[in-house]
C-alpha cells in the first residue's frame, strides 16, 4: 500500500509519473484539438459561399450597386469580393482565437485539478497519525486507524474517478474522433440546409417583379394615357413581310429587356436598315412597349413591329393545347390554389410550379410559320440575351434541309435527352434516344419553309396533348422543343451562342468576348439584384440610361 500511494509533488516516484502521464494526455488533447480546427477549416473552404448568388453584406464599407449599375467596373467588383473574403477570414480567425483561449483556460483548470488531486493522495500518507501507526510502526496494525485510512482513500478514489470521467472527453482518443465526426456531420447538415434555403429564396426573387421594372411600366402607361395623340398605332409597313430582310422574333413582357435585345442587335449590325424586329407581348404590357419605342426610336433605320398575343385570333383553346390545358381544373389547383399540399421547398418541384411555363407567350415560338406566313427564315431571340456582333451570317447558314439551327449544350452525360424527358414512359423510350444531345432555345434560326414541310407544329400539338398530365416531361418549352425538332435540328458553332451567364460564375471573359450572343439564362437575370456583378455590365451597357423614366424609376442608383 505504501508503494501505491507514496510519492509527493517533488519526488521522483509515482507522483512524477502521474504528472508525466497527464502531460502526455494533455499533449494528445492539444494535437486532436488542432486536427479538429484544421478539419473545420477544410470543411468551410470546401463549400465556398457563392460570391454572386447572395447579397453581399460586409458593413457600411460595402456600397451595394443595384441591377442597372451603368458605371460597372469589373475591377471594383473584384476589389469588393477580395474585401469581403478578407473580412470573412478575420471573423473566422477571431472565432478560432476565442475557442483556443477557452481551450487554454480549460486545460489550465484541469492541470490544477489533477495536480491538487495527486497532492491530496500524497498528503494522505504523510499524515502523522497514519505514518506512525501504519507505515513506521513495527508493531501490529491498528484496525481502527486502518479502517479510517481505507475510508479516506476510497473517498479520494471516488472523487478521482468522477474527475477523470468528467475529463475523459478531452483525453479519450476514440471519443474525440467520434465527436469530431459528429461535428462535421452537423456542420454539413447545416450547410445543406442553408444552401437549400438560399436556393429557395433566390427562386422567389427570380420570379418577382422588381419595383423599378413595375415603376417603368406604370410610367409608360401614364404617358400613354396623358398624351394619346402621340401614340396612335402605326400602319403596317411592307418591310414587316419582306423576306429579303433580316427578321427577328422576340416574345416578352419585360419592356427594358426587349429594349436591350433590340438595342444591342442594332448597334452591332453592319446594315441596321435591313433588320426587322417582331415583338409580341401580353395585353398588359402592349401600350407600355409601344410608348417606349415611340419615345426612344430605333437608330439606324431598323424596323420594329409590336403586337399582343391577343392580336392573333387563330390562338384559341380548340387549336392550341396549352391554352386548353391552362383551363384545366387540376392545373389551376396545382398552380393557383394556396393549399398545404401545394407548398414545397424542394427546388425541383418548385421550379415547375411556376405558371409561366404554361403562358402562351412562352409557347408562341411553336407557331412562327403561322405568325409570319410570308417569311422564309426568322431568328428567334430570348429576352435575356445580349447581341455582341453582327448576326447577318446566320441567314446564310446552310441548314441542310433542317428546321432549327441551334447550339448544342451537352457535355459528358449532362444536358442530354434523358435529363429532360421521362424515359420510363414506353412511348418516350421507343421514339427517342436518351443519349441524344440537347440544344438551347434563345438563339435559334428557323427555316419556316422546312418547318411547314415537316409539319412541326402538328408534331408539337401531338406531343403536348399527350403530356396534359405531365407524365412525358415536366412543364416548359425546352422539352417540347427537343421532341418537336428531334431529327430536324442542325448544330451551330458554339461561338454564336454562349449560355449560363445567369447560372455559372466561371465562364471566362475570353469565351464571352468571342461570342456573337451571350445568354443570361437561369435565375440570376441581369435586371435583378441577385445578378452576378462581374457579368452585369455586359447587359447594362445597352440600357438606355438617358430615357427619362429609367432615371425616374431609380435604375442604376
Amino acid at each position: 500500500m505504501a508503494v501505491a500511494v507514496r510519492g509527493g509533488r517533488g519526488g521522483s516516484g509515482g507522483g512524477s509519473g502521474f504528472r508525466n502521464f497527464f502531460s502526455y494526455r494533455i499533449f494528445v488533447s492539444a494535437m486532436f484539438t488542432l486536427l479538429f480546427l484544421a478539419t473545420l477549416s477544410v470543411l468551410f473552404t470546401s463549400y465556398p459561399s457563392h460570391p454572386d448568388s447572395v447579397m453581399e453584406t460586409s458593413g457600411n464599407a460595402y456600397a451595394r450597386r443595384t441591377f442597372l449599375a451603368l458605371q460597372s467596373d469589373p475591377s471594383k467588383t473584384r476589389l469588393n469580393l477580395i474585401y469581403n473574403q478578407a473580412n470573412n477570414h478575420i471573423a473566422l480567425v477571431n472565432a478560432y482565437f476565442t475557442y483556443a483561449r477557452r481551450l487554454k483556460l480549460e486545460i489550465s483548470r484541469q492541470l490544477k485539478m489533477f495536480d491538487d488531486l495527486a497532492k491530496n493522495f500524497s498528503d494522505l500518507q504523510l499524515k502523522p497519525t497514519y505514518r506512525l501507526a501504519l507505515f513506521e510502526s513495527d508493531g501490529p496494525v491498528d484496525e481502527d486507524v486502518l479502517r479510517q485510512f481505507e475510508k479516506e482513500v476510497k473517498d479520494k478514489i471516488k472523487v478521482a474517478r468522477l474527475m477523470i470521467a468528467e475529463a475523459k472527453e478531452s483525453y479519450d482518443t476514440q471519443l474525440k474522433i467520434q465527436k469530431l465526426k459528429d461535428t462535421i456531420f452537423a456542420v454539413n447538415e447545416s450547410l445543406l440546409k442553408a444552401k437549400k434555403n438560399g436556393a429557395f429564396t433566390s427562386s422567389i426573387a427570380a420570379k418577382s417583379t422588381p419595383k423599378s421594372l413595375h415603376c417603368l411600366a406604370m410610367r409608360l402607361m401614364e404617358e400613354r394615357i396623358a398624351h394619346p395623340e402621340k401614340y396612335t398605332d402605326d400602319e403596317q409597313k411592307p418591310e414587316f413581310e419582306d423576306p429579303s430582310l433580316y427578321h427577328y422574333a422576340i416574345f416578352s413582357d419585360n419592356v427594358i429587356a426587349i429594349s436591350v435585345v433590340v438595342n444591342s442587335a442594332v448597334k452591332n449590325a453592319e446594315e441596321p436598315e435591313k433588320h426587322v424586329f417582331h415583338i409580341v407581348t401580353d395585353r398588359m404590357n402592349l401600350a407600355a412597349t409601344k410608348v417606349w419605342f415611340k419615345m426612344r426610336p430605333i437608330q439606324g433605320g431598323a424596323h420594329i413591329e409590336i403586337k399582343a398575343v391577343d392580336d392573333y385570333k387563330f390562338l384559341t383553346p380548340s387549336y392550341v393545347p396549352v391554352i386548353r390545358q391552362l383551363k384545366s381544373a387540376n392545373l389551376q389547383k396545382f398552380y393557383f390554389k394556396n393549399r398545404a399540399e401545394n407548398s414545397t421547398k424542394d427546388m425541383n418541384n418548385m421550379k415547375f410550379r411556376n405558371p409561366k411555363y404554361l403562358l402562351m407567350l412562352n409557347h408562341l415560338r411553336f407557331y412562327l410559320p403561322e405568325l409570319y406566313p410570308k417569311l422564309h427564315k426568322i431568328l428567334f431571340l430570348d429576352d435575356d440575351v445580349v447581341v455582341q456582333k453582327d448576326l447577318t451570317a446566320l441567314w446564310r447558314i446552310d441548314m441542310d434541309g433542317k428546321v432549327n439551327a441551334a447550339v448544342n449544350t451537352c457535355f459528358g452525360s449532362f444536358r442530354r435527352y434523358a435529363e429532360y424527358l421521362n424515359f420510363s414512359n414506353p412511348l418516350i423510350k421507343e421514339k427517342f434516344n436518351p443519349r441524344a444531345c440537347a440544344w438551347a432555345f434563345g438563339v435559334n434560326m428557323f427555316d419556316l419553309d422546312a418547318w411547314r414541310n415537316e409539319k412541326c407544329t402538328e408534331q408539337y400539338h401531338y406531343w403536348q396533348n399527350l403530356n396534359e398530365d405531365q407524365t412525358l416531361w415536366k412543364l416548359g418549352t425546352l422539352p417540347a422543343g427537343l421532341i418537336t425538332f428531334y431529327s430536324t435540328t442542325k448544330s451551330m458553332d458554339k461561338t454564336w451562342h454562349v449560355l449560363d451567364l445567369g447560372i455559372n460564375p466561371g465562364i471566362s471573359m475570353d469565351e464571352i468576348n468571342k461570342a456573337a450572343v451571350i445568354h443570361f439564362n437561369g435565375d440570376m437575370k441581369p435586371w435583378l439584384d441577385i445578378a452576378m456583378n462581374h457579368y452585369k455590365h455586359l447587359w447594362t451597357k445597352y440600357v438606355d440610361d438617358e430615357m427619362e423614366f429609367v432615371q425616374a424609376c431609380n435604375f442604376g442608383l
